[in-house]
């Protein structure tokens, strides 16, 4: 993380409680855009400092024999009010200290506050953004507070700090299984745009409601830091405990509403004939319509209710969160994988034209068949028993079985976000990591498994693969909003350059990792192991960087800090070419902080060619490695696929017909030239 945003941060942020380690501070790195120095390579493969190995994270990247982690179950009551958008629960919170030391206070979130007008949040974003959104009412209005505690309800001491509220207990919660709960009554209004993570669309046939962020939930205490009560400004995500949900949402009758579990009591709240087609889907390749376009609004297409009211039953296990939708105009249909019931619930707004480019929300739940089934059989299985997906006002936001996409989404942008979102399952809802701090070990890599789930469905025309590309990461080091590591912690990312830290930089690494340092088999293996390794626990960026590394049997310690704690750029040269009747010499030089193993692509006189490549320790010493060939050669050429983020493509070839190679950013002698390029601004890549 860059020093300046790492005081930043400091100055920013609370943190309170004591952890069960002292808290480590990231690695340090180079300070990024420094220029290069004679030395570059040299520093670059210097050992990287992790965290110190411990009982609860081991050297090779596995959670110790001593790993714990916090347990939150919630049991949620709630209704929905649409006369006045309003959502008014009681939650009730059972928190399990399985920590090695007791606990004197709680830290719960409260993240509607960013709607409340002059939070932290609206004075943080600009005007502009789309994570602003405070409002005259927005925010929680909490009537009771209340701790149960050895048989002892009493209120607690509390202090609330915008987005976040600590509790403080009258006798610590003892370790190692010491549990308490937490009741509160609690309201807020939806927004109508609330920070492209829930909201409400006013469709024709009625309003569709995106429901997160909806209820006070536990910050995670861990082995690293402690309490983590990181405010929430809107741009950064969330870190969560795992436990079960137990949730009921009373609505008007005319409404459906979808959850991200199983819904336990269908007789009450659909028709004979919704929940002879509901029946039907749960073992259905091809969709089936539970709620069809033709239905929504009829006046026999739901029950009646009582008092115009009825309340759906959810139930979910072992998840880190829980969201929901509710419209009387939603058409609801689904389908099923290996008992999966996968849904779509959408207004006729998001219907498109079928067998054109315009298909819309119809396709989804087929969209969706293909991106549970090929992630479950690539890296790990699908862990839910729904997967559902709401079109609505958000762009595009994940959550635990269920996620909210764009309503004017068709066609490959309506798979691309629907794939993209479902895809956070694995990352964060299975691995799960700290957001807050570490954008990119969510998003990118989810944007690196995008990539091969597009592959696989559009084949050659999956343009969203792209985003990984080598041409479009060296277009994006140049850019003005690369100038800051991938490390840093994502509500310090300038919103503009969100997309390329977060997202295609850390895609791009994984792809480079996979495609050509380690190959496809090593990779693979690695990556899956630090999938299983962390499934539903906590991991830290050294965990998966000694994952990997311990898998592949590779020190890799370059290029973790090269790529993600610099904002160093890459060009390797051919220089000093020097071609006789009997061999040819050639100088290959790094001419800019970031290191890669290079390949050199040779074609002899004699017409044969081969193909080299050098390790990354050829330039432990000095910047360039001299390569002597025993025949004549007629052209050289570095990175022959094209696959590495060169800065400059025009010194990484040499034709013997061509005047000698001197390198194009070398001064006379060989000096560096540091000099910036001419900076190219990446395409924005808008969250979704």
């Amino acid at each position: 993380m860059h020093a300046r945003s790492a005081a930043l941060l400091a100055g920013l942020l609370l943190v309170t409680g004591a952890a069960a380690q002292p808290r480590t501070a990231p690695a340090a790195a180079p300070a990024p855009n420094a220029g290069p120095t004679p030395n570059a390579s040299t520093a670059t493969l210097e050992p990287l400092a992790l965290p110190t190995p411990n009982a609860y994270r081991t050297g090779d990247g596995r959670p110790g024999q001593a790993y714990w982690q916090q347990r939150a179950d919630y049991r949620i009551r709630a209704t929905l009010s649409p006369g006045g958008h309003r959502v008014a629960g009681t939650v009730t919170i059972r928190y399990t200290n399985n920590a090695p030391e007791p606990l004197t206070k709680l830290w719960l979130a409260l993240e509607q506050n960013l709607f409340a007008p002059g939070s932290r949040g609206s004075a943080v974003q600009p005007a502009a953004s789309r994570w602003r959104g405070s409002f005259p009412g927005g925010g929680y209005t909490v009537t009771r507070t209340e701790v149960v505690q050895g048989g002892q309800r009493y209120a607690p001491e509390q202090l609330v700090d915008d987005t976040r509220l600590r509790l403080d207990l009258k006798q610590p919660l003892a370790a190692k299984g010491g549990t308490v709960e937490i009741e509160m009554d609690y309201s807020f209004v939806v927004p109508e745009y609330g920070a492209d993570r829930l909201g409400r669309y006013e469709a024709a046939r009625g309003t569709v409601y995106e429901v997160a962020q909806w209820y006070p939930k536990m910050y995670v205490f861990d082995d690293v830091n402690g309490w983590n009560p990181l405010p929430y400004y809107g741009q950064g995500e969330f870190y969560l405990s795992y436990g079960d949900y137990d949730v009921e949402i009373t609505a008007p009758a005319d409404m459906i509403v979808v959850g991200g579990g199983t819904l336990l009591n269908p007789d009450d709240v659909l028709t004979a004939e919704q929940r002879r087609r509901y029946e039907r889907a749960k073992t259905s390749e091809e969709t089936v319509a539970i709620v069809a376009p033709t239905d929504v609004g009829g006046a026999s297409a739901r029950p009646r209710g009582t008092n115009g009211l009825l309340t759906w039953k959810y139930r979910l296990e072992n998840a880190r969160d829980f969201a929901w939708a509710a419209s009387k105009a939603f058409v609801w249909d689904a389908a099923s994988w290996d008992g999966v019931l996968l849904q779509s619930a959408y207004p006729h707004e998001g219907i498109g034209t079928a067998g054109q480019a315009t298909e819309g929300w119809e396709k989804s739940t087929q969209y969706l068949r293909h991106t549970i089934r090929y992630y479950s059989d690539q890296w790990f299985r699908y862990p839910y028993p729904v997967a559902v997906n709401v079109a609505g006002v958000v762009g595009g936001m994940e959550y635990p079985g269920i996620v909210f996409c764009g309503v004017r989404a068709r066609g490959p942008g309506l798979f691309g976000v629907t794939d993209h979102e479902f895809g956070h399952t694995w990352f964060p809802m299975i691995v799960g990591s700290d957001e807050r701090r570490y954008a990119w070990m969510d998003e990118g890599f989810n944007t690196f498994i995008n990539r091969y789930s597009n592959l696989a469905y559009y084949g050659a025309d999956a343009a969203r693969a792209g985003r990984t590309g080598a041409a479009q990461i060296a277009a994006g080091t140049l850019s003005p909003t690369a100038d800051q590591p991938i490390m840093t912690y994502p509500d310090m990312i300038r919103s503009n350059g969100l997309g390329y830290l977060a997202y295609s930089k850390p895609g791009a690494g994984l792809v480079i990792l996979r495609e050509y340092v380690l190959g496809p088999e090593r990779f693979d293996r690695a990556f899956k192991a630090y999938i299983d390794r962390w499934a539903y626990k906590h991991p830290q960026p050294a965990d998966f960087f000694r994952t990997i590394e311990d898998e592949a049997g590779e020190d890799l310690d370059y290029f973790w800090r090269g790529w993600f704690y610099t904002t160093d750029t890459f060009d390797q040269a051919l220089t000093n070419v020097a071609s006789t009747d009997s061999s040819t010499t050639v100088t290959i030089v790094n001419q800019r902080g970031l290191l890669l193993p290079p390949t050199l692509d040779v074609t002899y006189a004699d017409g044969t060619s081969e193909r080299r490549r050098i390790p990354v320790v050829a330039f432990s010493t000095r910047d360039d490695f001299t390569i002597t060939l025993a025949r004549p050669a007629t052209a050289l050429r570095l990175d022959p696929d094209g696959m590495l983020p060169d800065v400059d493509r025009a010194n990484d070839m040499w034709t013997s017909t061509a005047a000698p190679a001197t390198g194009t950013n070398l001064r006379p002698g060989g000096a560096r030239d540091t000099r910036p390029s001419t900076p190219v601004n990446p395409p924005r890549i808008r969250r979704n």
